[in-house]
């Protein structure tokens, strides 16, 4: 059995973000199907999943970054990474709110993760969260994580300070206690007989933390369908508990009836009477279908405090649902508008926003029913370095998604583009090893809506562009995917890197600041400067043959290196033809191919 941490240290927290992701995960499409506030678009859970993918992916890379090493990295990088990871990975409205929770508590979790430090961290996360929305309401996800840090931060005088593990079960019950009252707040929840969505997400999240910490996931006891509010029995006290976990002080224990909880006077299903009028719920969202912005924009950000400030001020009076987090110059933009252009034309003004999401709410719930573009039969989406292949690309007819330095894409993103792409087929080029079991998941998430998906596993962008290059839409599927196959496999990959820090490497030892030849994933060469390394890659490549060199400049790489270069192969390799591209801003600053 695994040591129980003392206090959460990096392994803890990559522990939670696992047991995070996988609790989300099992409860996702029951999180999804009491999703009604602020929007009825049945994606709470998915975005939560996706939101918490993107932080455990992020701490994973920090341990990545560390397998050379003898130690763990420190509780500050993982913490930081967790947040960081949520921040560019957020999506709806929960996720946005979880990522400021997750950064709230890092930012002292850093300094210590023992239990005064974590029931500090819940505070700080509660407060932090409730002053990035524009209008906070209660009966939502503020409400569970401020009543999980009131009970954490609670009167433990009779037993002494607390542990860590009694910290972690009173935030916990307090949040369950706090998610069954969340139907006598928000009137939109006690219509649907519902618990708010975003807040029974923090409750799992919460479960895999007690989990982290105790050995012991929190046992789950009864729940209506669909995960339904606790109702009173035979004019009873409320009973049982909406979600998993133990009965807590002010929820009896007990068992549902499957009606949810009605609203006074209403049926008993909980659901509004034919002609019954439904209005404007809190933030001017609207209940039960009422009419209400039609977009949700969100987008990251790079901008200062005093931009974001009157970023807030103009994005509120476009809309609502507004929720600005982060800091430090990145932040995480969500709000739902009628005029999406006006929404990204203010961060467009305020900074430089990236990674722009505009989602239609009437088709993406299914209730817009107008004839829409017939699908296309075949489409390919592929992930790219940067933006000078993400116009190549595009130019041949793909979809693209960029894998921004730091930033690789998520599932749901790769599930985004290839609903995007509007095609009865699609082949999906993730020109990334690491991206293997993120694009494995989103094919399969794509398959399940009706779309024939072949995952080609390329793995550098060298190889998607030879793969694209012999894409035929009008062949049979499964010839044209084993052409694209054919023609990745037969390219060898190359790149540059920059040594970091001192390490062993299958070259030998390098230096920081060293230059890095990979060839197919391994340090083959250890170089002084980009040039001398890029010609000895070159000829190590070239000595087993090949017709074809491809160069894929970064930014700041000089025109000069790509002429260098092809005079070098023109006068060692006659009957090599050599092709330049401009990647724009990617991590390597050359990427090199052989066909």
């Amino acid at each position: 059995m695994p040591q129980l941490p003392d206090d959460l240290d990096a392994v803890a927290v990559r522990t939670w973000c696992s047991l995070a992701l996988e609790a989300l995960g099992r409860e996702r499409a029951e999180i999804d199907a009491i999703n009604v506030y602020p929007i009825a678009d049945g994606d709470t859970g998915t975005n939560l999943y996706l939101t918490v993918e993107s932080a455990a992916a992020a701490v994973e890379a920090v341990f990545a970054a560390h397998e050379t090493g003898a130690t763990a990295p420190a509780t500050a990088d993982a913490v930081r990474a967790m947040a960081h990871g949520a921040l560019i990975g957020a999506r709806g409205n929960s996720g946005t709110i979880l990522a400021q929770l997750l950064r709230g508590m890092a930012g002292v979790l850093a300094d210590g993760g023992d239990a005064a430090h974590l029931r500090l961290a819940l505070t700080r996360a509660a407060d932090a969260a409730r002053r990035a929305v524009a209008h906070p309401v209660e009966g939502t996800v503020l409400t569970v994580a401020a009543a999980a840090a009131e009970a954490a931060d609670g009167d433990f005088a009779a037993g002494g300070e607390p542990d860590l593990r009694t910290v972690v079960h009173a935030a916990y019950d307090g949040a369950l206690a706090a998610l069954a009252r969340t139907p006598e707040q928000l009137a939109v929840l006690g219509r649907a007989g519902v618990v708010d969505a975003g807040g029974r997400g923090l409750v799992a999240v919460l479960g895999a933390l007690v989990e982290t910490v105790t050995g012991q996931a929190p046992v789950r006891g009864p729940r209506t369908a669909h995960g339904k509010a606790p109702t009173p029995v035979d004019g009873g006290s409320v009973v049982g508990l909406p979600v998993g976990g133990t009965p807590v002080e002010g929820v009896p224990a007990g068992g549902f009836p499957a009606g949810g909880v009605p609203e006074a006077g209403g049926p008993a299903g909980g659901v509004p009477e034919a002609g019954v009028p439904v209005g404007e719920g809190p933030l001017g969202c609207p209940e039960d279908g009422a009419a209400g912005p039609a977009f949700e924009v969100i987008y990251l950000l790079e901008a200062g405090d005093e931009q974001v400030a009157r970023l807030r001020t103009r994005l509120d009076a476009l809309g609502d649902s507004l929720v600005v987090v982060g800091g430090d110059g990145l932040w995480h933009v969500h709000v739902h508008v009628d005029d999406a252009g006006a929404a990204v034309e203010a961060g467009v003004e305020a900074g430089r926003p990236y990674r722009i999401r505009i989602t239609h709410f009437a088709t993406e719930s299914g209730h817009d029913r107008r004839v829409q573009a017939e699908p296309a039969q075949r489409a390919v989406v592929v992930v790219v370095p940067g933006d000078g292949l993400a116009g190549l690309c595009t130019e041949a007819g793909a979809t693209t998604v960029i894998a921004r330095p730091g930033e690789p894409p998520a599932s749901g993103e790769l599930v985004d583009a290839i609903r995007r792409a509007h095609a009865r087929e699609v082949v999906l080029l993730p020109n990334d090893a690491a991206l293997r079991h993120t694009a494995a998941a989103a094919a399969e998430q794509a398959r399940t809506e009706g779309v024939r998906v072949a995952l080609v596993p390329t793995r550098a962008a060298v190889q998607g562009i030879a793969a694209l290059a012999v894409h035929e839409p009008d062949r049979g599927f499964d010839e044209d995917v084993v052409a694209m196959t054919a023609a990745a496999g037969a390219t060898r990959y190359a790149e540059l890197a920059v040594a970091e820090r001192q390490s062993w490497t299958m070259a030998g030892i390098c230096q920081a600041g060293d230059i890095l030849g990979l060839i197919d994933g391994d340090v083959a060469v250890i170089g002084a400067d980009v040039p001398a390394t890029a010609r000895t890659v070159l000829d190590r490549m070239l000595a087993a043959g090949g017709e074809l060199v491809t160069l894929v400049l970064g930014e700041d790489v000089p025109d000069s290196l790509a002429d260098a270069l092809e005079e070098h192969v023109r006068e060692g390799y006659l009957a090599v033809d050599t092709v330049v591209y401009r990647g724009g801003h990617q991590r390597a600053p050359l990427l090199i191919g052989v066909e």
